[in-house]
């Protein structure tokens, strides 16, 4: 919809940016007047892993405040990809920031992140062995049903056999609760950095991981800007295409990075490509009908129904970390 009210066609191409060196000058205006300014702070942190989401927000700080005053934090732990460590070094490289590199299996490993997470997968997949076999979370449904998300545990041995199995409610929590150690760990690690150079840490999330819940309390939503939280995933490409953001990490499939047997983001959590998700978000979100919908997306007005559902369902049912503390 157009703010004058007036009905905007609904298009493959509704979400592209006309101006896309306007919307990073806007972004970077409000870094710094927020840095500055509303917190009193004269630099930035930022946590890089390679994904297209950090490297975005690293090139906007060095941009708002000059890569003198930004720090890029790297925090990788025995379950990472070696990608993400070599991928982030070059992204910084490139923007002339200074790294830290901090190692936090050992903290990790105090938390009993492992040992909880692999004793619930143990519970299902009876000779899971965590030595040597893979494992990683999965939304099997198709977001065209109006059902909803079931989590199966996916174990792959070294011989490549698949074991895969619905998981109950009580180990699926006990490996959520574990896997966030990680995310709640690296937030701390931000924290220090900041605090000891008088800085703000930048937070990563975009539109999608702040609306539909994918971020984890106090972890990665533990940040005091989010200058990307507004922008749809397909509009963050747009930004890293601009912005010069290595080409290496434009092409990568967006990850979760949390669990040992590789995983992407759509097969975690939101069970379908970003390409149609920005896209069918943006009309459930604007109030197009499904009908409009449908015949853009090449789907039945059925299956766009459905997925206005999903996305409702998941909204309402993260609702509670996106809210404030209770006085």
């Amino acid at each position: 919809m157009s703010t004058s009210g007036k009905h905007v066609p609904f298009s493959k191409n509704i979400l592209h940016f006309e101006n896309v060196e306007k919307v990073c000058n806007e972004i970077i205006v409000n870094l710094k007047r927020d840095v500055g300014r509303t917190l009193q702070r004269r630099g930035a942190v930022v946590g890089i892993s390679g994904g297209i989401d950090s490297s975005v927000v690293m090139a906007l700080s060095a941009k708002a405040f000059g890569p003198e005053k930004v720090t890029g934090i790297m925090l990788p732990e025995k379950d990472s990809s070696d990608d993400s460590l070599f991928l982030a070094e070059k992204l910084a490289k490139k923007f002339g920031v200074s790294t830290k590199v901090e190692e936090i299996t050992k903290a990790l490993d105090g938390f009993g992140c492992y040992q909880r997470r692999d004793e619930a997968i143990a519970k299902v997949i009876v000779d899971f062995d965590p030595e040597v076999d893979k494992a990683k979370i999965e939304i099997k449904q198709n977001i065209t049903e109006n059902l909803p998300a079931v989590f199966s545990i996916t174990v792959i041995k070294p011989s490549g056999e698949i074991r895969s199995k619905l998981l109950p409610a009580k180990e699926y929590l006990q490996i959520v609760a574990a896997t966030n150690f990680k995310q709640r760990c690296r937030m701390s690690m931000l924290y220090y950095y900041a605090e000891s150079l008088h800085y703000a840490v930048i937070g990563t999330p975009n539109k999608h991981e702040v609306e539909q819940g994918f971020f984890v309390k106090y972890g990665d939503g533990g940040a005091d800007i989010m200058p990307i939280g507004h922008l749809y995933k397909t509009q963050v490409y747009q930004l890293a295409s601009y912005l010069g953001v290595p080409q290496e990490i434009i092409d990568r499939t967006p990850t979760t990075d949390t669990y040992t047997a590789e995983q992407t983001q759509e097969d975690f959590f939101y069970q379908m490509p970003f390409e149609s998700m920005d896209l069918i978000w943006y009309g459930w979100e604007n109030n197009y009908d499904a009908k409009e919908v449908a015949a853009v997306m090449g789907k039945s007005s059925t299956e766009i129904e459905n997925i206005y559902k999903n996305f409702e369902r998941k909204r309402k049912t993260t609702e509670y970390l996106r809210m404030k503390p209770i006085f």
